[in-house]
């Protein structure tokens, strides 16, 4: 699978997290770091699946 730099922003009621290189909106959230983490890795997965390789910036 193709990697992806990740921002992860700690908020006053959480962290939210979010991928860059990929075309649309992505963004993950969690009470803690690895929760925000994961739940991005999973959204970045499902925009994949669901849009395909077109969401996949050309560098």
């Amino acid at each position: 699978m193709r990697q992806f730099k990740i921002v992860v922003e700690k908020h006053p009621d959480g962290y939210v997290a979010y991928p860059l290189g990929l075309k649309g909106v992505v963004v993950g959230q969690g009470d803690s770091y690895e929760e925000a983490l994961s739940d991005v890795k999973s959204a970045i997965r499902f925009h994949i699946r669901t849009f395909g390789k077109e969401v996949l910036a050309a560098h």
